[in-house]
């Protein structure tokens, strides 16, 4: 069995497809991915997004472990947010998956 966000899953699979589950995750991943970044900074980049789902966002990845949020010593407060090894890990996954559908498809 595995959890994921409060939800339990018999097949592990399931529990996977889950992580990536909703419009703007795996987006949000590989932009991670690419850079640390900060909050305006994801906003820009995931064009459409509103600051309320990016922030659902981006706390749900951090409460799973996925995304860390690092607060920066400055005047303005400015928060980045980065991979954990867990969602470097999950991004591997990810890029073995595309490949192997861009063979499947071919």
């Amino acid at each position: 069995m595995a959890q994921f966000d409060g939800k339990t899953y018999d097949c592990p699979f399931d529990c996977f497809l889950a992580v990536l589950k909703g419009k703007w995750r795996t987006d949000l991943l590989l932009a991670l991915a690419d850079h640390p970044s900060h909050f305006r900074e994801l906003q820009r980049t995931l064009t459409g997004i509103s600051a309320k789902v990016l922030t659902e966002n981006l706390r749900g990845l951090e409460r799973n472990h996925l995304v860390e949020r690092q607060e920066q010593d400055d005047p303005a407060g400015m928060v980045e947010y980065h991979l954990s090894s867990e969602g470097e890990q999950l991004i591997q996954v990810m890029e073995q998956i595309n490949h192997w559908v861009g063979r499947w498809l071919a």
